[in-house]
């Protein structure tokens, strides 16, 4: 029977986490390599942990990507800088007593099946502390310990970089603020929305920006009709009941209309040439930039001179004094055992994105590792949830073979699509996904039923967006205020924009 549980990270995913344990009367341990919570840690430029730019601002509005039974201050901001979203996670951890759970200053240096595992299903996680090294054994494994924090820096597919180019280049993992930049010509090399952020940022201070994209995209803007976030528009039941009614192809269509309906991408030179729908940004200012000429799109790099990028199309850019990577990132988890680390190397060769299905003891989890079209930190909390209650004993698993099976047919079903390469960038449903892992938890909310019971609540959870808080209506871990706080959610987000009365 599982009673404790490692936690490997203290970041959003692992703050839910020990929530969730304690909702399930479980035994949370959670370690975080940092001296404290929050503290300025994303301006750190620290090897292995996230760091972003200062002036990030979040894709996703704040009713959307609450925690489901923690809605964001109705003051806050829609979309916010990460400075008060930190504020939000220390509201949190104070809300629910979490801090006293979380080990700082520890690295986690492995984490081992015990050799009676497949009976126990326990684990022995190596912790070092100040030089000290612990080892423990828990009888379950939490890992939430991110994904954006190795750099992905491919010098290998732009000859010259290395050996001919006089200039200085970078990772965007590196980048905070455009200072540094001032008066130069810089060369980004991604956009995706980190590309296009660095991008509009440098273009204010330098002498000029160029943006190399391989394969273009799409960008829309947070903001949407009468000024509502877009999301909050958007991720609706409605529409997700509208998108099944019709052929994929048609709604493929529709779409691509839609976000051609504020500029037209292919005068901008932004028009995904390949795998249109996968590739999507969020940024208010770039089409702006582009327009005003600060920033010129260029196709992919060919390779580098001395001081100059030669580019696919033939045309070269002289006097670029610096580059910036803006192509992503790796993920490993080097302190597990190999054969789980394996099992580990992408979403889709865990079940539902969470759980290693070769394992004899659905006893580890990974949380966090997913691609969603919208609120990441909320999937993570549902698969939090989830994964506890399958500890608990409450939601047990199907046999391994059949996770090892539905795995395989979904990994299948990417090569006959030709996407298996670009697995990565695949973002799943947002609503598709977390009705999936609610009904594994029992909290998908009955619409049907709602529309007999509660008509005003039904309108809302089907035609209003589809924030967190609705699989706190049902199930086990129903929160009273989930009602409330979803028929005043358009209130929370008009609140901080009606600071003048008119």
């Amino acid at each position: 029977m599982v009673r404790s549980v490692a936690i490997v990270g203290a970041g959003s995913s692992g703050l839910c986490a020990i929530k969730c344990c304690l909702e399930e009367g479980l035994e949370p341990t959670c370690f975080e390599r940092a001296l404290c919570f929050g503290k300025k840690r994303l301006h750190v430029g620290e090897a292995g942990r996230i760091s972003v730019y200062r002036s990030v601002i979040t894709n996703t509005s704040k009713e959307m990507m609450c925690f489901s039974d923690f809605p964001f201050p109705e003051d806050y901001p829609n979309y916010m800088t990460h400075a008060r979203l930190l504020e939000y996670f220390r509201l949190y951890a104070d809300n629910f007593d979490l801090l006293r759970h979380i080990r700082f200053q520890t690295t986690v240096r492995s984490v081992r099946k015990q050799p009676d595992f497949s009976t126990t299903g326990q684990w022995t996680v190596v912790t070092e502390t100040g030089g000290r090294t612990e080892s423990a054994i828990f009888d379950a494994v939490l890992v939430c310990s991110g994904h954006y924090a190795e750099p992905h820096l491919p010098l290998e597919s732009f000859p010259g970089i290395e050996t001919r180019f006089q200039g200085q280049y970078l990772h965007s993992w590196e980048y905070k603020d455009p200072a540094r930049f001032r008066g130069k010509r810089v060369l980004v090399l991604g956009v995706g929305n980190s590309g296009g952020d660095i991008a509009v940022e440098i273009s204010r201070v330098a002498a000029q920006v160029f943006l190399s994209t391989r394969s273009g995209t799409w960008v829309i803007s947070r903001i949407s009709d009468h000024g509502f976030p877009l999301d909050m528009m958007l991720t609706t039941r409605f529409h997700a009941c509208l998108e099944g009614l019709f052929p994929s192809a048609i709604m493929g269509r529709l779409k691509l209309k839609k976000f051609n309906t504020w500029f037209d991408h292919a005068n901008y030179g932004l028009i995904p040439q390949k795998s249109p729908i996968l590739s999507l940004i969020v940024n208010d200012e770039l089409p702006s930039c582009i327009l005003c000429g600060a920033v010129v799109v260029k196709p992919d790099v060919e390779a580098f001179t001395e001081s100059a990028a030669i580019f696919e199309d033939g045309t070269m850019e002289e006097n670029i004094d610096v580059v910036v990577f803006a192509t992503g990132y790796t993920f490993s988890f080097p302190f597990l055992e190999e054969s789980v680390r394996d099992a580990c190397r992408s979403k889709y060769t865990l079940y539902k994105a969470v759980f290693p299905p070769p394992l004899e003891k659905p006893t580890l989890a990974v949380l966090g590792l997913i691609e969603l079209t919208g609120s990441i930190m909320a999937g993570t909390e549902l698969q939090a949830r989830w994964a506890t209650s399958v500890f608990k004993g409450l939601n047990p698993l199907p046999p391994a073979g059949q996770l090892v099976a539905e795995v395989a047919k979904k990994q299948q079903l990417l090569k006959s699509r030709g996407l298996a390469h670009k697995e990565s960038k695949i973002k799943m449903s947002y609503l598709g996904y977390m009705d999936e892992i609610a009904s594994c938890v029992g909290v998908k909310p009955n619409v049907l039923l709602l529309f007999l019971t509660d008509p005003k609540l039904a309108w809302e959870v089907f035609f209003g967006p589809c924030t967190p808080c609705q699989y706190r209506l049902t199930g086990r871990g129903q929160w009273a205020g989930a009602r409330n706080t979803i028929l005043t959610q358009w209130h929370r987000a008009l609140k901080p924009l009606r600071t003048r009365v008119v």
